[in-house]
């Protein structure tokens, strides 16, 4: 048994992420070496679109696989997809606590089912990318940059009304996308 989950021989590492979490939790390294080779380039990839700072990116990088490390436990499947959503988020509240300008707005998106598997995102993206234009920088602005709504408003001189209800738009589409 020991020698069909690769235990004792590096080289034969299982590939799948529940396997490697499973390693991972008994204290396996090389096995968090494979995850952070998976994965590092999304994580680094979502922190740094939305920061936009070299340094800053890397310091979520960081935190979060360290956070694996520790906690393995925490994760599940969809690997991937909740990793990109915790750089992400992690990205979002740096910027959130760069700025003076206080909370931010945010509007919460529920989808059924596991928003961080493959054909969950893809289904999101092509709704994504056949909303209007306004709509789909208001989303980008306010999802990767972490802007309120006051803030996108004053970008593009409009009225934060207008800028919510763009985003409202943006969101109903997603929603009625992912409850047919």
């Amino acid at each position: 048994m020991l020698k069909e989950l690769g235990l004792g021989n590096p080289a034969a590492l299982p590939q799948d992420d529940a396997a490697l979490l499973m390693r991972v939790r008994r204290g396996d390294e090389s096995a968090m070496a494979v995850l952070f080779d998976r994965y590092a380039q999304v994580v680094y990839s979502v922190a740094l679109r939305v920061l936009r700072v070299p340094v800053s990116a890397e310091e979520i990088l960081q935190e979060i696989f360290l956070e694996l490390w520790r906690s393995p436990e925490g994760f599940g499947e969809a690997l991937g997809g909740a990793l990109a959503m915790m750089a992400r988020n992690r990205s979002v509240d740096v910027l959130r606590r760069r700025s003076s300008a206080g909370a931010a707005n945010s509007m919460e998106l529920v989808v059924k089912g596991n928003p961080a598997d493959e054909a969950t995102m893809e289904k999101a993206r092509q709704v994504v990318a056949a909303l209007p234009v306004e709509q789909r920088k208001t989303l980008e602005m306010t999802f990767f940059d972490g802007l309120a709504h006051t803030e996108i408003a004053e970008m593009m001189g409009e009225a934060p009304e207008a800028v919510t209800a763009r985003l409202g738009g943006a969101l109903t589409a997603l929603r009625e996308a992912f409850s047919a």
